[in-house]
């Protein structure tokens, strides 16, 4: 089986989150993520990361990640990264959407339980 760090490592940084089938793939059914982020706290299951990965696909011509630092104790990831996006008004300028704090409890090689903080850019 793929080390915890690995399968975290691979989904950020291919944009995984762009891809529905990806996401199947890799959210376990009872997946949870917590996010607290200028707009709030939201709680979000598998059903509303679909959608996320929906919302965003329609939303972006590209989307990456720079994976600025993981940590990893056991079945737990920590990741630190930014997202940079393109536009579909305007594909050749990257925008930096916002910084991310995440830690996910990986369970069966699956994300599991996930607590994230964000940060746009100003």
């Amino acid at each position: 089986m793929e080390s915890a760090e690995n399968v975290v490592k691979k989904f950020y940084g291919s944009a995984g989150i762009l891809s529905k089938t990806y996401c199947q793939d890799v959210l376990h059914e009872e997946v949870t993520l917590e996010w607290y982020s200028s707009k709030g706290h939201l709680v979000l299951e598998h059903a509303d990361i679909l959608a996320l990965s929906k919302d965003l696909k329609h939303s972006y011509f590209d989307l990456r990640a720079e994976i600025h630092d993981t940590m990893t104790q056991e079945n737990k990831v920590m990741i630190l990264y930014t997202y940079y996006v393109r536009t579909f008004e305007n594909p050749d300028e990257e925008l930096i959407l916002a910084t991310f704090f995440t830690v996910w409890e990986l369970k069966d090689g699956k994300f599991f339980k996930g607590y994230q903080m964000s940060q746009l850019q100003n």
